[in-house]
């Protein structure tokens, strides 16, 4: 990437970055707020390098071609060695960012791709060079995925492995840089447990996501992440994941992703347990949304009828509260099991 731009940060880009993830992710907000300076600014950063792909790879609006492309010329910004310029990639995606007035928040963040830019390389070069591989890995990913059904128009996953692969680019390869970015100084046996564990963590995540938000990914984005296989058992045409006579068997599927996220509970906590409080690092950074996925499932299994009829099924408000207040002072990772018990049977603020 051509740059020297990094000369030019300021603390108002950071700011505006911190603002930013505020804006698109209530998950990542409460992790961002949750840990200290150094960790909250890579993090921050780290998360802000995928959304700008996450958003191309999401856009309906987009042809799967050009998605490829723009992922392709995204990556090369991301490489050191590369001459591509942030000048020529702004040129090529502006045409497909919204006018400001109808934009949303995640297109904002992919029309300031020089300020993220610039504020990424102005950090240390450890935790930079931690952080380039993974979203780098993921950028690939979602391209390869795009380029695999262009002639589709969407994502249309066959297969249960084929699910968990994107999952991987999606979510494994953000694991790997948090992963990353907190292990450092910790001992050799830790980190290597948390390596092993990263996985299972960042897939029970996004499984999660991937059931409750059915109808939004399909009206909003043309992808259908439930596996065609399981749809097919259900005599579901990938097409018609919303159709109201398809609805009971939607829900037999969104039941079996569920099942498949709950097999990865154990490994992710074990994550939890072993994660080094360090570098601005805090346990209830990853605790927090780890117990929300609990609670979030917990919906699934009593009304997963409501992914397809109503695209709405989350925690309530009331009880991400109740969360958050467990928190308030530093929890001992002993009461993990007992939150993840409490919350797996009925929401903490009752």
């Amino acid at each position: 990437m051509t740059t020297g731009q990094h000369e030019f940060t300021t603390d108002a880009d950071l700011e505006w970055c911190y603002d930013a993830v505020h804006g698109v992710s209530r998950t990542f907000s409460i992790t961002i707020d949750r840990l200290e300076e150094p960790m909250s600014k890579h993090i921050c950063l780290g998360y802000l390098l995928c959304r700008i792909a996450d958003t191309i790879e999401d856009a309906g609006h987009i042809p799967p071609a050009e998605q490829t492309e723009l992922l392709t010329e995204y990556d090369r910004l991301l490489d050191p060695e590369s001459e591509q310029s942030v000048e020529a990639f702004m040129t090529d995606v502006e045409p497909w960012i919204p006018e400001p007035a109808e934009r949303s928040n995640d297109w904002d963040v992919v029309a300031e791709t020089p300020r993220v830019l610039r504020t990424f390389e102005s950090l240390d070069e450890e935790p930079r060079e931690i952080m380039r591989e993974p979203v780098r890995e993921l950028v690939d990913g979602m391209a390869m995925f795009t380029d695999r059904y262009a002639d589709e128009g969407g994502l249309r996953l066959q297969t249960l492995e084929e699910l968990e692969e994107y999952c991987w680019y999606a979510a494994g390869t953000v694991g790997t840089l948090i992963t990353g970015l907190v292990a450092r100084g910790a001992s050799k046996e830790r980190a290597a447990e948390m390596r092993d564990n990263a996985r299972s963590f960042a897939l029970l995540l996004q499984l999660v996501n991937i059931a409750k938000d059915v109808e939004s990914d399909y009206h909003e984005e043309n992808n259908v992440y439930l596996p065609a296989e399981w749809l097919a058992e259900e005599n579901v045409d990938l097409d018609a994941v919303t159709d109201e006579e398809n609805h009971n068997g939607v829900t037999n599927v969104v039941e079996r992703v569920t099942g498949r996220a709950e097999t990865y509970l154990d490994d992710a906590q074990r994550y939890l347990e072993v994660v080094p409080e360090q570098h601005g690092n805090r346990l209830s950074a990853w605790a927090i949304p780890y117990l929300l996925a609990v609670g979030t499932m917990r919906e699934l299994r009593e009304r997963p009828e409501d992914v397809v009829e109503e695209g709405d099924v989350k925690v309530p408000r009331a009880e991400v509260y109740a969360l958050l207040q467990q928190f308030e002072e530093d929890m001992s990772r002993s009461r993990l099991d007992e939150l993840r018990a409490t919350m797996a049977e009925q929401p903490l603020h009752q």
